[in-house]
C-alpha cells in the first residue's frame, strides 16, 4: 500500500517556487481519438501563471486520496505489460525528449481510452533529491538517492485545448518506502468507484496486494 506521508513528501515540492520538474509533454485528442496537436517543453520556460497551471494538475495524482483514488499495482508478466514498463522507463531515461517514445505511448493510450470526448495527455518528468531522515523522522542533510518520475494525467478538455481537472493518471515508477520502485505503478483514479479501469489495460498492470483492507 501507499504511504500518504510519502506522497504528501513529493506534493510539497509542486509550487511554482519549489519546483523540480524538468519538462512536460503532451498530446490532445479528439473525440475520435485521433491527435489533434502535441507540444513538448522545457518546464523552466514556461510563465508563472503557465507552471502554476500545469502543476495544479500534476499535483492532483500524488495528492489525492491514498490507497483510494490512488493505488499501486504491480505490472504483469505480459509481453505488454513489458512493453510498456520499458517504453515508460525510457520516457524518464531521456527525459520526455524522445518525440518518437512519446508519439508511441499517446497511440498506446488512445487504442484503449475511447470516450467519444476531446481530451488532453499530460506528462511530467521529476527528479527529486530524497533527503535522508533520522529515526526520529527529522530530515538530515544528505541525500538517500535521486527519485526520477513520470507523472501522467489524463484531462477532459473544458475548452480549446484548455485541460479540466484529471479524470485518471498514474505516477510511475511507484514511491514506495521513500524510494523508487520499477516494479510497480500508482494508479488514480478522480472516481475510485468506476468500473471502466482503462489504464490498467494501458499499462497493464493489476492490482497490488488485493486482498489487504484499503482503508
Amino acid at each position: 500500500m501507499l504511504n500518504r506521508e510519502d506522497m504528501l513528501e513529493l506534493t510539497r515540492r509542486m509550487t511554482v517556487k519549489r519546483t523540480s520538474v524538468t519538462r512536460i509533454a503532451g498530446t490532445y485528442m479528439d473525440r475520435d481519438g485521433e491527435m489533434d496537436g502535441s507540444f513538448n517543453t522545457n518546464f523552466l520556460n514556461l510563465s508563472a501563471a503557465e507552471k502554476e497551471k500545469n502543476l495544479a494538475i500534476a499535483k492532483a495524482i500524488p495528492f489525492s486520496e491514498t490507497n483510494v483514488q490512488l493505488k499501486e499495482y504491480t505490472f504483469e508478466e505480459t509481453r505488454q505489460a513489458a512493453g510498456m514498463r520499458q517504453l515508460l522507463t525510457g520516457m524518464k531515461e531521456c527525459g520526455l525528449k524522445n518525440d518518437a517514445l512519446m508519439y508511441t505511448f499517446y497511440e498506446l493510450v488512445a487504442e484503449r481510452y475511447q470516450t467519444g470526448k476531446e481530451y488532453a495527455v499530460f506528462v511530467f518528468h521529476d527528479r527529486y533529491d530524497v533527503p535522508v531522515k533520522a529515526a526520529d523522522k527529522e530530515r538530515m542533510g544528505e541525500s538517500e538517492e535521486v527519485y526520477e518520475y513520470l507523472i501522467c494525467a489524463i484531462c477532459p478538455l473544458v475548452g480549446e485545448y484548455e485541460p479540466g481537472k484529471p479524470e485518471c493518471g498514474f505516477l510511475f515508477p511507484s514511491f514506495s518506502d521513500r524510494s523508487s520502485d520499477e516494479a510497480h505503478v500508482a494508479v488514480y483514479y478522480a472516481k475510485p468507484g468506476q468500473t471502466d479501469r482503462v489504464l490498467e489495460s494501458v499499462l497493464g498492470c493489476e492490482r497490488r496486494n488485493m486482498a489487504v483492507n484499503e482503508k
